[in-house]
């Protein structure tokens, strides 16, 4: 008989100690992201200010947690904060995996000074508030002043993280570990070429007929539509709950307790079934994170990419697949007969993969969709670096707008205050949802391979089979492996980017014909 070395025991308890510290942490969070979570759905509107408030004290609570002299001597108990070596003996990969985020997270959190995150959380919840009543007003010159301080502070933050090449590095590298702006650069650089390429195919030939989607659809059927498909997707709503928002989103406070929003148009059938289903996705990636491994990088997203190939999963591999249609076209026609009952399988198919350039990126189709955030990513790139001035941007907006996709919003509500990100402060998020797209393409195969009658199940209903299978090959590993690392595993292939605008030649020219 064997027993444990004290040194392997001592470790095993340092690390259940650092993972106590770390959890205080993000319990702060999550009150924070509860908070946000309100401010967006239920929130009085006079409320603005405390609330300012109130999220500055959590995140300033929440950063001095982070790096709280018990947390760092708790950590570099396990890991050499200077090398990265692992120091503990006895933990098994994920953990040893597990040390290296919370290192790389520290190195972050000790860059930024307590005042400045408190500073940040607060400018960032007033100008969320302005950014709403300026899209009502349609008024880039009521955001502007917010936007200005938003910039400044985050190339702050950028200089205070440090980088290599380009300070939009600092940031991108919050949101996509270990990616840099010259990559993104490059990738965007081939990716709107080529979408771009094929956008201008499809628009030289006959069009999708889709004017049956859009007319007069009642309110309370669709958002009863989207409950239902809610329930269908393995959506647990004891552990989350559909509300209203004026821009759709999803916010996790723990894997039993995860969010989301949809927005409803009366005359457009399929934009509130299309975001039930993106922003399930996001919901059921926080929802399949292991609950003993909360408050630890095992219990985290990988990053925000991943969480997107998530969202777009299930809104568009599944979601626009001709399988799902088959299953949910009769749905639709017997809560809308007098619209679509006349509708056949292939019309309706084609009609909601329509791919037309428009100027709404949450509504955009999956062609024309990567266009939208190549503009975003480029303006954000030249803000940070100061080769753009926010008075500018409207012009540099539109301008972009034509040259990509050859559309001109009329207004700035159409344009540059569509989304809410840079309200939030979020420079450095947007090129996730085009890598989120890619990174589905490259992974979806693998499900393809695992189960080759999966077109035949979806067609009778069945869902639940995808979303253990995203469990048990993505949701589970938490952080223990970086993005590439695991889409690597579960492909047994080096990652490609070709997998997405092949997915998309190949849908695109049967529908269309090229």
């Amino acid at each position: 008989m064997t027993t444990s070395s004290p040194v392997m025991n001592v470790s095993k308890q340092d690390y259940k100690n650092l993972h106590q510290l770390s959890l205080n942490g993000q319990l702060l969070s999550s009150v924070s992201q509860l908070l946000e979570w309100d401010q967006e759905t239920y929130m009085p509107t006079d409320a603005e200010s405390i609330r300012s408030e109130q999220l500055k004290l959590l995140a300033g609570l929440s950063h001095q947690e982070r790096i709280s002299s018990k947390f760092t001597e708790a950590l570099e108990k396990l890991i050499d904060l200077k090398s990265g070596n692992i120091i503990a003996t006895g933990l098994n990969e994920a953990q040893n995996s597990a040390l290296k985020r919370w290192r790389r997270d520290y190195i972050i959190d000790t860059a930024l000074p307590a005042q400045f995150v408190e500073e940040f959380a607060q400018l960032s919840s007033i100008s969320q508030s302005a950014w709403r009543k300026a899209r009502k007003e349609q008024s880039f010159e009521q955001f502007a002043p917010f936007l200005d301080k938003i910039i400044s502070m985050s190339r702050k933050k950028a200089e205070l993280i440090g980088y290599k090449d380009h300070p939009y590095d600092a940031l991108l590298d919050l949101y996509e570990p270990e990616t840099t702006t010259k990559e993104i650069s490059t990738l965007f650089a081939t990716l709107g070429t080529d979408i771009s390429a094929l956008l201008k195919k499809i628009s030289s030939t006959e069009q999708v007929v889709d004017s049956f989607l859009f007319g007069d659809f009642d309110h309370k059927k669709q958002l009863e539509l989207g409950m239902s498909l809610l329930n269908e997707l393995g959506y647990a709503r004891s552990r989350g709950r559909l509300d209203i928002s004026v821009h759709p989103f999803s916010a996790s406070m723990h894997p039993t307790d995860s969010r989301i929003t949809t927005r409803i148009h009366a005359t457009s059938l399929m934009s509130n079934i299309s975001t039930v289903m993106h922003e399930a996705g996001h919901a059921l990636y926080e929802m399949g994170l292991p609950v003993d491994q909360y408050g630890s990088p095992l219990g985290q997203p990988i990053s925000y990419g991943m969480h997107e190939s998530q969202s777009r999963w299930w809104e568009t591999r599944i979601g626009k697949s001709k399988a799902f249609c088959e299953y949910y076209l009769p749905r639709l026609q017997k809560s809308f007969p007098d619209e679509l009952d006349k509708i056949s399988l292939d019309q309706f198919y084609k009609a909601i993969n329509r791919a037309q350039a428009s100027l709404i990126r949450v509504e955009a189709d999956e062609v024309s969709y990567p266009l939208h955030i190549v503009l975003r990513f480029e303006l954000e790139r030249a803000l940070i670096d100061g080769s753009l001035s926010v008075r500018d941007i409207p012009e540099a907006w539109n301008a972009k707008m034509n040259e990509l996709l050859g559309v001109v919003p009329k207004n700035n509500s159409e344009g540059c205050l569509q989304d809410v990100h840079w309200s939030m402060g979020a420079f450095g998020y947007f090129p996730s949802y085009a890598l989120g797209n890619i990174y589905a393409s490259h992974i979806f195969p693998a499900f393809e391979q695992s189960y080759p009658d999966w077109k035949a199940r979806l067609a009778t209903g069945e869902f639940l089979f995808i979303k253990e299978w995203l469990n048990q090959n993505v949701h589970r590993y938490g952080r223990q492996y970086t993005t590439q690392e695991l889409m690597e595993k579960i492909t047994q292939q080096p990652f490609t980017a070709n997998a997405y605008t092949d997915y998309l030649t190949n849908k695109y020219s049967e529908i269309y014909g090229l």
